[in-house]
């Protein structure tokens, strides 16, 4: 019954309960004699019942009455609409009551209170008279039953809680033992024991995550061999290659280049993890190592996350290898792949590349793009459809170094830092509302005039009753078509479109069919359109600095001077600091190291990115915590004989599926 409602909650195991942390406390923790309380204290009293009934009324139905009395006096209790309470709770039970004290026609009452029957062989609380954990919760599970299973799991498995981590560390940091931290993280006394008990846990979250970093790492140095490119053999080809392109590479995509250079003359497999924002160049830079590929007689393939995005970059790459005779072949989940196809030298696709119907005769580079979005099995895979192949990933997705360290440890981090030489910066202006009307008639004189395009952005597909503040695109659309733009001619583009129904909205207009695209942030990436030149996003508090930044680089892609205006009905002081940020900063990863101290990884990244992990306890912005665990993680590893006896244990021990009594 409860299987599947737990699954909603990240809960598949007795474990996944003990590391369902709390996200707050309710503090019950007062407890009052019931002579003593006064109205408006939030108290716990303990006493007995001694009366108890259901009573009808016309506002509520069905009223909980009950008297409880102590050696202090007596006090009236109240519930609504629950009259299972009666199989529960009888007369001459002892109870504990947590809640509000009330007036109620000069006498006092406790309203709604949480209530637990107390016993003899039974007498601790955990629902009252303390600190009570509040749970992450879903349909069908409270806290209240989260509270039960916990609580009993730590009671029968306390002798199969068995720390890892070694003395030395637990000493060296005063930490608690790992059974009293999830005893006080659950059950605290006070909040310093719940400190103290989050404190070790995030330790161990981000530790572990750092040594299974080193693992990847030492694996991929020690037991990978693959083939070396001849990189400076076929040098003259490359530069001229490269001379052949429209435009001049940057310094810091030169740097990149010689830093994969050196990568691809090794027989180790290359693993680089490549960083840019939006329009720096990676796509340039990822042609020019396939180029070195094909002279070396290997094949390439570039797995893009969406059809949009490798629709484009076969496209971008068609462009640069025709005129040589490189063949090109794009696969996605619409478009099979041909017999006369499979003998191609580059292979663009989506998912799709992984199919067992593609037959790779020599792979010898895999490129992904986006990689944050593909899972490890799916990497695997990719790997295994060729002979070690070497690897360069992908990301626009602003990375904090801190992250980028956490979680991709493993892989030599490349970043383009400088935008291409002539690309001109996109104007960012935090536009209060009342200027509204002004901006909606400057835009229509630039489409008249200038015949630019416009990217309108709003956070939700559809209007929400729970957020009547935030803009829908659907309604929005609606409003401009008939109120601000009647002249002109609008379109949507949002995630719950069919493929070839984005896809034809965007080949439209790119076409230049109409002038505003009213979109979700489904536009956020892989979406090329050199006219488009200025982008509205409404709701701007709604989303990340790194995803408005993404959403900044859609515009500007050509030569045309590029606008971003961010509306906001916040009047916060700390938002319209964060969102002035963007009026000033222009580099991804210096706006995603902002917004991680200022929100956090869950709310920086927001729900349309993928693959930034969901710590349970820990946190990216705690950099010195983060810095502590991988200078152990790194001292401790070489001193472990086999790095699969140390997670063995873990697994057996720390980490077990504890079973029911």
């Amino acid at each position: 019954m409860y299987a599947k409602r737990l699954e909603k909650l990240g809960i598949y195991t007795f474990k996944d309960f003990l590391y369902h942390v709390p996200f707050r406390y309710d503090d019950f923790s007062l407890i009052s004699k019931i002579g003593s309380v006064q109205a408006g204290e939030t108290v716990t009293i303990r006493g007995e019942i001694i009366e108890i009934s259901n009573e009808y009324t016309r506002r509520f139905k069905k009223i909980q009455k009950a008297k409880v009395k102590d050696e202090s006096g007596e006090i009236n209790v109240i519930w609504f609409n629950q009259p299972y309470l009666l199989k529960t709770i009888r007369r001459g039970d002892t109870v504990s009551l947590s809640g509000k004290i009330e007036k109620n026609l000069n006498n006092l009452v406790i309203q709604a209170p949480v209530y637990e029957v107390i016993s003899k062989e039974n007498p601790e609380t955990i629902h009252t008279g303390r600190l009570v954990p509040i749970y992450p919760e879903t349909r069908g599970v409270s806290s209240k039953w989260l509270r039960r299973q916990i609580y009993n799991i730590l009671k029968s498995e306390k002798n199969n809680i068995s720390d890892f981590l070694p003395d030395e560390i637990i000493k060296k940091y005063n930490f608690l033992n790992l059974y009293d931290a999830l005893l006080k993280i659950h059950f605290p006394k006070d909040h310093l024991e719940s400190e103290e008990a989050r404190k070790r846990l995030s330790f161990d979250e981000l530790f572990l995550m750092q040594l299974q970093v080193i693992k990847r790492k030492t694996e991929w140095s020690k037991n990978i061999k693959g083939f070396s490119f001849k990189v400076k053999e076929n040098k003259e080809k490359i530069d001229d290659f490269i001379s052949s392109l429209p435009f001049k590479l940057t310094n810091a995509q030169e740097k990149v280049l010689s830093e994969i250079y050196l990568d691809l003359g090794k027989e180790k497999p290359m693993n680089r993890l490549l960083e840019g924002d939006v329009g720096s160049g990676k796509t340039v830079v990822s042609a020019i190592t396939m180029y070195i590929a094909y002279l070396n007689n290997f094949q390439s393939v570039l797995m893009a996350p969406t059809e949009i995005l490798a629709s484009q970059h076969f496209n971008t790459l068609n462009n640069f290898f025709s005129p040589l005779g490189i063949k090109v072949v794009l696969v996605t989940g619409n478009k099979k792949i041909s017999m006369q196809d499979l003998d191609f030298s580059i292979l663009v696709g989506t998912h799709a590349v992984l199919s067992d119907k593609i037959d790779y005769k020599n792979l010898g580079l895999v490129i992904i793009d986006e990689q944050q979005r593909f899972g490890v099995e799916q990497r695997a895979l990719i790997r295994k459809k060729g002979n070690n192949p070497h690897f360069l990933t992908m990301t626009a997705t602003p990375i904090p170094r801190t992250i980028a360290l956490s979680m991709y440890g493993d892989l030599d981090l490349s970043v383009i830092d400088e935008m291409p030489i002539g690309r001109k910066r996109v104007k960012t202006w935090l536009t209060s509302p009342h200027k509204r009307k002004d901006a909606y008639k400057w835009i229509e004189e630039e489409i008249k005039t200038n015949k630019i395009q416009v990217f309108v952005i709003c956070p939700f597909i559809e209007e929400s009753e729970t957020m009547t503040t935030v803009k829908a695109a659907t309604k929005e659309l609606e409003i401009l078509k008939k109120q601000i733009f009647p002249n002109l001619k609008l379109d949507i583009l949002h995630g719950k479109l069919k493929a070839k129904e984005k896809e034809e909205v965007l080949n439209n207009f790119k076409n230049k069919k109409f002038d505003i695209l009213v979109a979700t942030p489904v536009v956020e990436v892989g979406i090329d359109v050199p006219n488009a030149t200025i982008i509205l996003i409404e709701a701007a508090d709604r989303f990340g600095l790194s995803q408005l930044h993404q959403l900044r680089g859609r515009v500007g892609r050509g030569d045309l001077q590029s606008y971003c205006l961010l509306f906001s009905e916040s009047k916060g002081e700390k938002t319209i600091e964060r969102l002035s940020a963007l009026q000033k900063i222009y580099f991804g990863a210096e706006l995603a190291e902002l917004d991680l101290k200022l929100r956090g990884p869950g709310q920086m990244y927001g729900t349309t990115q993928h693959g930034i992990p969901k710590l349970k306890v820990a946190s990216f912005s705690d950099f010195d915590l983060i810095k502590k665990t991988r200078i152990e993680a790194k001292a401790l590893f070489p001193k472990i004989n086999s790095y699969t006896k140390l997670f063995n244990k873990i697994s057996k021990e720390t980490l077990k599926e504890v079973s029911p009594d």
